[in-house]
């Protein structure tokens, strides 16, 4: 039976992308090496590398716009460090937008460099929205915000303007949608949720923005000298930047961002007007913040729960099951994930409500 994959992340990729990268362990360009075993020095992967940064300023736009592309490693939690360790100046400070789970951790690392404003947070309605009224003070050295809040199902729709640099923690729907990405000094994305295979994150940085904190970094953590080495400063994850790579080609044949950004919204879509049509079921993120990737919900009444589990298993569904900050379900719709996927989902919630229906009459 075919598996519909829900997972948050690691999470679904596209089935030439699994093939692909398959092909590539036993034998990667008629090397008769692996990709496992190749140099990450050898031209067949140094070329693999400087495709997959060119791409990935391709499809944002960025292309020839001051912007440099590094695939490094420690996801992203790494770059809550990183970050303020680059940006934030000796005797600086930072803002951020708290508005989840990630966001809060970011906050906790950056504490660490400087003073660390906090402009605005929903953590005391368990982050069921993203704040909007807020201002950022125009002195702080950089404005931290989280695109998508994976765990909670929330979404920024717009962004603050700012005069001070921006910086987006895009880990879960990255290349889903279309921004104007100059807006942004500095993105960054663990690979594993929208883009390819857990090991490597994305970043991508206006050069104008480094070498201004004034302090010391230490060379491993320093975007300049990730950057002058062209993403090689230690040896880079090199099967995940490979089926990044894959997943870049595979977005850029199906039209671009903009293509899938469609395809996003009719996913998402189908599922929350389920959600609110269907009387057994209700969404936990305020309707003007939902995200297209990650739709969290809960069941009315929990004596459901054992007959709905069993039909979405019966279904094929994998990875509903909600995290335990919100419990209930989420329904991770990443690029990958097909339409046909969701409407089987949508179809296992109709039957509950017809079998929920039946029974009630029989009572």
């Amino acid at each position: 039976m075919k598996k519909h994959n829900y997972s948050a992340g690691p999470c679904i990729l596209p089935q030439e992308v699994f093939e692909k990268s398959a092909q590539a362990v036993l034998n990667f360009n008629n090397s008769d090496l692996s990709i496992l075993e190749i140099s990450h020095r050898s031209k067949d992967f140094v070329a693999v590398m400087d495709e997959a940064r060119a791409l990935a300023l391709e499809l944002l736009g960025l292309t020839g716009k001051g912007y440099q592309t590094l695939f490094l490693q420690g996801g992203a939690s790494l770059e809550f460090l990183m970050v303020p360790q680059n940006l934030m100046k000796v005797d600086g400070k930072a803002a951020y937008l708290d508005t989840g789970t990630w966001a809060n951790n970011a906050i906790k690392e950056a504490k660490i460099f400087g003073e660390t404003s906090i402009v605005a947070s929903s953590k005391e309605q368990n982050y069921n929205h993203i704040p909007t009224d807020y201002s950022i003070p125009e002195d702080a050295n950089y404005f931290h915000c989280t695109s998508n809040n994976t765990i909670f199902g929330t979404q920024m729709k717009s962004f603050p303007k700012t005069t001070i640099p921006v910086v987006c923690d895009m880990s879960s729907d990255i290349f889903s949608r279309s921004l104007d990405f100059t807006q942004f000094d500095l993105i960054y994305a663990g690979a594993q949720k929208n883009m390819g295979a857990a090991g490597t994150t994305l970043v991508v940085v206006k050069e104008a923005i480094l070498g201004k904190s004034g302090r010391t970094i230490p060379s491993i953590l320093d975007y300049e000298k990730h950057i002058k080495a062209e993403s090689m400063y230690n040896t880079p994850a090199v099967f995940a930047v490979y089926t990044c790579l894959l997943t870049l080609q595979w977005l850029k044949n199906q039209g671009g961002i903009a293509a899938i950004e469609k395809i996003n919204e009719a996913k998402a879509n189908l599922l929350y007007n389920e959600i609110d049509r269907n009387p057994l079921f209700t969404g936990t993120a305020d309707k003007k913040d939902r995200s297209n990737m990650n739709a969290t919900f809960l069941l009315v009444d929990e004596k459901n729960q054992d007959a709905f589990d069993k039909m979405w298993k019966t279904a094929g569904i994998s990875g509903l099951t909600g995290h335990r900050s919100v419990g209930g379900y989420r329904a991770s719709m990443y690029n990958a994930m097909p339409l046909e996927s969701v409407q089987v989902l949508v179809d296992v919630m109709k039957q509950l409500e017809v079998v929920c229906l039946s029974e009630s009459q029989l009572a």
